[in-house]
């Protein structure tokens, strides 16, 4: 939809510009979207990947349609729960021809603010799709949530896994300690992470040995040069 939001990105040279106001895509377009993604997943089929994970999270493409804080759609891919996942389930079923059973994954991001996203009823969205998802056969689920500060338990996750019924990765601000935490309590049978990813090159053996982490400068995230991503050091070059 043609919803904007405050912030900037980067240009080729660097520069940082205003985002733009996006217009919405028509509905004759939207297959080639979709297509769009089955060629991306054949590609990554014939670079020798393993598997593919859809990215649904975090305000991309799947996450404006899902959620109606941005989609303010009037046709068959909006208003309703239903029309709001189908474009989801297109994506799916689309990347999921290619690859077969197992070998694909999609990311949600269901309470995430980013970009000025939001939904009024996140749990009744992502288990809905989480049930349609289910006969699909994906590999996981990768839900972005952290527990609540003081507990470890994920109120939004544990509901969509109720409803999927598969392997579920959790992901968002853990520590190794919380990470254990929430396995050992069955809310999660996976922890992804990503900034201490950024920052440490060798952050399993730092978790393995208890070694202290690298701090990551969120300043050279996503654009810039090579300064914040091939400098931090490993342990063994200290």
């Amino acid at each position: 939809s043609a919803v904007g939001f405050e912030g900037s990105t980067y240009l080729p040279d660097y520069s940082q510009a205003p985002y733009p106001v996006p217009r919405a895509l028509e509905l004759k377009e939207i297959p080639g979207v979709v297509a769009s993604f089955g060629e991306g997943a054949r590609r990554a089929k014939a670079a020798g990947f393993d598997g593919v994970e859809i990215h649904g999270a975090n305000s991309y493409l799947i996450d404006q349609f899902l959620r109606d804080g941005v989609n303010q759609r009037k046709d068959s891919y909006g208003g309703s729960i239903e029309n709001r996942v189908r474009f989801a389930l297109e994506v799916v079923d689309a990347v999921v021809a290619v690859w077969g059973k197992g070998r694909v994954g999609l990311r949600l991001s269901p309470t995430s603010p980013w970009n000025g996203m939001s939904d009024s009823d996140p749990v009744a969205l992502y288990t809905y799709l989480a049930t349609q998802l289910k006969s699909r056969g994906l590999a996981f689920l990768h839900v972005v949530e952290s527990p609540a500060e003081g507990t470890n338990t994920l109120p939004i996750t544990n509901a969509i896994r109720e409803a999927f019924g598969g392997t579920i990765i959790t992901n968002s601000g853990y520590t190794a300690e919380r990470a254990e935490q929430v396995v050992a309590a069955g809310d999660a049978d996976l922890v992804a992470f990503g900034v201490p990813y950024i920052a440490n090159p060798d952050l399993v053996e730092r978790f393995r040995t208890g070694a202290e982490l690298s701090k990551a400068d969120p300043a050279t995230f996503y654009g810039g040069a090579e300064k914040g991503y091939t400098d931090y050091p490993a342990l063994s070059a200290r």
